[in-house]
Formats: C-alpha cells, sequence, structure tokens
C-alpha cells in the first residue's frame, strides 16, 4: 500500500488545543462490526458496552522529558531542545535533539533553565555519546537513577505533540491535562491519549454494569510523532517501545475472552502491546520486552475485538492501525463525518469506539 491511501483532508479548526471539561464529555463516534456510524459521548461508554467485557488500559505515565538547555563547546554555545524518547540504562537516554546537526558526539549538553532563562550549570548535565539519523542522539548524564529522575521532573516540560505546541505554550493545566487518572508506571514521553477521557466517576460506572479493567504498561515513545517518509507503507519501520504484560493479566483476559466478553482496548497502544502478546491461537502470554509491531491493513488481528481511541494524523501510523482493525474505506467514511460533523481531533480531541471489522 502507498502512503498516499492513507491521506484525508482535516481542517486546522479541528485540532484540539485543550481537552474537554469533564473529560468524559467529550464525544464519541462508534463504528460498529459492519460500519455502521452512530454519534455518542465518552459518558455513554458503559452503555456501549456489556457485563463480561474487559477494558485493557495503558498505565503508563508521562515525565515532563523536554528539556531545554545549551550545548558547549570551547568558547561557543547554542541554545537546544530535547525530548527524551528511550531509556537505555540508569543514566543514558536517547533523544531527538534541536538542532541536531550541531551535535557532535563528545559535546556537552547543560540542561534546564531559571525565571530569567540562565542556564542552570551543573544541575542537569550530559554529554552525547553517540549520534543516529535524524538527529536522534544518545545523551549519558551525570545524574542516574533516582537521582536523575527528579532533576528531569523538575527541569522538564510536558512533551505535548508537536500539533499542540506550535499553536500555544503549555502551562500548569497539561502536568494534569497530559496525564490519565490512572497512570502510575513512569516512562512515558507521549501519552496514551485515548486514557485522557476517562474519570474516576466513569471508572466506577463501568464497574457497575460488570465491566472490569486490566491494566498493561506500553512506555509510549517520541517517535510516535515522526511522520512516515517512505512512499511505500510495508518500508516503514516503527521504533521500539518497552512493554509489559504480567501473567495475572495475561490469565484474566484469557479467561474473560473463554467466558464470553469482548476485549476492548482502550488506546493504539494497549492494542499494539496485547498483540504483541498474542500467539497465533490467540492466547494472551506474559510479556515483557520491546515491541515494534507495525499493524497495517491486511493485518489478522488476535487478541482485541475492540478498540477506543481519539482521532489521528493524516499518513500517520496510527491511521493506517485503525484502518487495519474496521476497513480503510470504513475510516475514510467515519473521519469524513468527524470532520463534517465537528468532532475535535489529536491528543486532547474526542474519541471513537471501533468495533473489529467482521470477517
Amino acid at each position: 500500500m502507498q502512503l498516499a491511501d492513507f491521506d484525508f483532508d482535516l481542517p486546522e479548526d479541528r485540532i484540539a488545543l485543550r481537552p474537554a471539561t469533564p473529560r468524559d464529555a467529550a464525544r464519541m463516534l462508534r463504528v460498529d462490526a459492519k460500519g455502521g456510524l452512530a454519534d455518542f459521548t465518552v459518558a455513554d461508554l458503559p452503555d456501549q458496552l456489556r457485563a463480561g467485557d474487559v477494558l485493557v488500559v495503558n498505565d503508563t505515565r508521562v515525565i515532563p522529558a523536554r528539556l531545554k538547555g545549551r550545548r558547549i563547546r570551547e568558547a561557543s554555545n547554542i541554545a537546544v531542545e530535547a525530548t527524551l524518547h528511550r531509556r537505555l540504562s540508569p543514566s543514558q537516554w536517547t533523544a531527538f535533539m534541536r538542532p541536531g546537526k550541531k551535535l557532535s558526539p563528545g559535546d556537552r549538553v547543560n540542561f534546564g533553565e531559571t525565571s530569567d532563562r540562565a542556564c542552570l550549570l551543573g544541575v542537569l548535565d550530559a554529554t552525547v555519546v553517540a549520534k543516529g539519523e535524524g538527529g536522534e542522539v544518545t545523551l549519558a548524564f551525570d545524574l542516574a537513577g533516582p537521582d536523575l529522575d527528579a532533576a528531569i521532573f523538575e527541569r522538564g516540560e510536558m512533551p505535548l505533540p508537536p500539533y499542540i505546541a506550535a499553536k500555544r505554550a503549555q502551562d500548569d493545566r497539561d502536568r494534569s491535562d497530559y496525564q490519565t487518572v490512572y497512570a502510575r508506571a513512569d516512562g512515558s514521553v507521549a501519552a496514551p491519549t485515548a486514557g485522557l477521557h476517562f474519570t474516576p466517576d466513569l471508572l466506577a460506572r463501568l464497574a457497575a454494569r460488570g465491566v472490569t479493567v486490566q491494566y498493561v504498561t506500553l512506555h509510549v515513545g517520541a517517535g510516535t510523532f515522526l511522520p512516515v517518509k517512505t512512499d511505500v507503507v510495508a518500508e516503514h519501520r516503527m521504533h521500539p517501545e518497552y512493554g509489559e504484560v504480567s501473567a495475572q493479566t495475561a490469565e484474566a483476559l484469557n479467561a474473560a475472552r473463554a467466558a464470553g466478553g469482548r476485549i476492548v482496548c482502550v488506546g493504539t497502544t494497549s492494542l499494539r502491546l496485547l498483540e504483541s502478546a498474542a500467539g497465533e491461537d490467540g492466547v494472551i502470554g506474559p510479556f515483557a520486552a520491546e515491541t515494534s509491531i507495525f499493524i497495517t491493513p491486511g493485518y489478522r488481528f488476535r487478541a482485541a475485538d475492540g478498540l477506543m481511541t481519539n482521532f489521528h494524523l493524516p499518513k500517520s501510523t496510527l491511521f493506517m492501525l485503525v484502518s487495519a482493525f474496521a476497513g480503510l474505506e470504513v475510516m475514510r467514511r467515519a473521519y469524513a463525518h468527524a470532520v463534517a460533523d465537528g468532532y475535535r481531533f489529536y491528543s486532547y480531541g474526542d474519541a471513537s469506539l471501533l468495533w473489529r471489522a467482521a470477517s
């Protein structure tokens, strides 16, 4: 398939810059297994599920992974920005750097700024130890482990997606808005955005309905925002991301399905992780590894029956995934309906509830 197959027109004013208030007031477009469309809100989710169904949510917690600082080289220094991407060790991260061309192995970078924008030398410093393609570098920090984590939390900014950050400055609201209410495992540099719609009240109403929730962890990397640069879709390579499915969770999901319950993934991250953990027979096993699974039309789904997800970018790997799940022509029609009917797109936008296309 060609990248152009996944393009569509999206007006700029459909990009949400703030989430709905309350969170579950966001709209939700249901796409049934035969391609039928119906408009709801996220608050209606319990009525769309039945007792015995299981929601699978990603409990990763977003860290303030955007760091501003200065590259120091002899008598010169320049402003740089890093978005941490993937942790390699207690003291090393890979990061996407801007301007990446201005960095070389051996360079020192001083991160962290005060209110007067003066660099805090010696507080959060790193050495560039390797450089890859596209501005990705490996940073070795002077701090390690919990000390490094604390310094990043203090000096970093929430890594809002480029399509939001380009339109407004982030503020204190984003520290809570760009985090799910059930986040507990530090490590993501992007939010599992479908989960942003959940509130304690919605979770309580789901439980009253007889719908259970199972937690998995996939630490979302900054690669989720990188554009697909190959015209032939099959030539694209995903950045690896670390995920975990516990033995207890795997057992609970297999038991629920055996009893007739449906597995509904909240977010593409949860779905990609479950599909990575499932065998050819659909049985989900324990998983603790990196995954770079790339799901496009033609993929045979093994673990997920339903998917709750936001509305994604044109020509993105996520739009490819939902097209694989519900059908490309169905998703083109669903997205056209969402645009025409004023749905809000992307990370802070509205939701869709997709049922897997009937085979």
